[in-house]
């Protein structure tokens, strides 16, 4: 067999000196220059921070690199605490109870359950396509876009999402959702994304289907003008203290806590038909 070999050559790059980032300045101290004696998240010194302001308006600071509205401030608050808990049912949190009970260790519970909620299922990668569905059909009108999202066929089986963020979840409309959108369209900092998202949530009714958490969670983010690759972030921190609380409940609880499926449920693949 005839071997391929290529000669391996220097990269024809250049590479910076020193990490740069706008974000952070750490002052250093002055006796031992690698400690910081202070920091600044885009000028704003930190411990002032703490002090005077919440933890959303820091928030929306360090990945805006300016302070929010107070308007701003109470949109991005409100979709914080109504996000805080997935659920017990939500893939996510249901991967960090059943590390809990396998003694998996604390700390490593959370990182778990944000690995399933990174996916593209009611977690990050459906935010991030959520605010860009948005930002697409945002010059167009509801009932358009709503017409050619339901032109393909329903599955049978499952829930179907015409749109990244909006769609059925268990066969129905999600409630909760629906609902928050209209406590965050009566707020005067909602803007135009999620007043089209909620025409659009309508439109869909009549088939069964409207907002999704990620929906929601994504047109709030596109008000507050954060960029799609943040949005999928930010989306798993605000879900990740629910995600945490119930892995740590049964971080004590045996093996047999959670449900198994029982003998009939299961089929030996040499007995399977073929």
């Amino acid at each position: 067999m005839h071997k391929q070999t290529s000669k391996v050559g220097k990269r024809n790059m250049t590479f910076n000196d020193r990490t740069v980032t706008k974000l952070w300045q750490e002052i250093p101290d002055a006796e031992n220059p690698y400690l910081a004696a202070r920091c600044r998240c885009h000028g704003y010194d930190i411990l002032e921070l703490a002090e005077k302001l919440s933890f959303v308006e820091v928030l929306f600071l360090l990945f805006k690199g300016e302070l929010p509205s107070r308007q701003e401030a109470r949109l991005l608050e409100t979709i914080f605490i109504a996000m805080i808990n997935p659920g017990p049912r939500h893939p996510a949190t249901r991967a960090a109870m059943n590390a809990a009970v396998s003694r998996t260790n604390t700390q490593h519970l959370l990182p778990i359950g944000l690995s399933v909620l990174s996916g593209s299922y009611l977690g990050g990668g459906e935010v991030l396509a959520a605010m860009r569905f948005l930002a697409d059909n945002l010059s167009l009108h509801p009932e358009e876009t709503a017409a050619a999202c339901l032109l393909p066929q329903r599955p049978l089986e499952g829930d179907f999402h015409p749109a990244p963020g909006f769609g059925s979840r268990f066969g129905g409309i999600d409630p909760l959702p629906a609902q928050l959108a209209d406590i965050l369209c009566e707020m005067p900092g909602c803007g135009k994304n999620l007043r089209w998202g909620k025409d659009f949530a309508a439109l869909l009714r009549p088939q069964a289907m409207g907002w999704l958490s990620t929906g929601i969670a994504a047109a709030t983010l596109c008000d507050l003008g954060f960029t799609p690759w943040a949005g999928a972030g930010l989306f798993q921190l605000m879900n990740a203290p629910g995600i945490l609380a119930h892995g740590l409940e049964l971080a004590d609880k045996p093996l047999t806590f959670m449900p198994f499926l029982a003998e009939e449920h299961y089929v030996i693949a040499g007995q399977a038909k073929k």
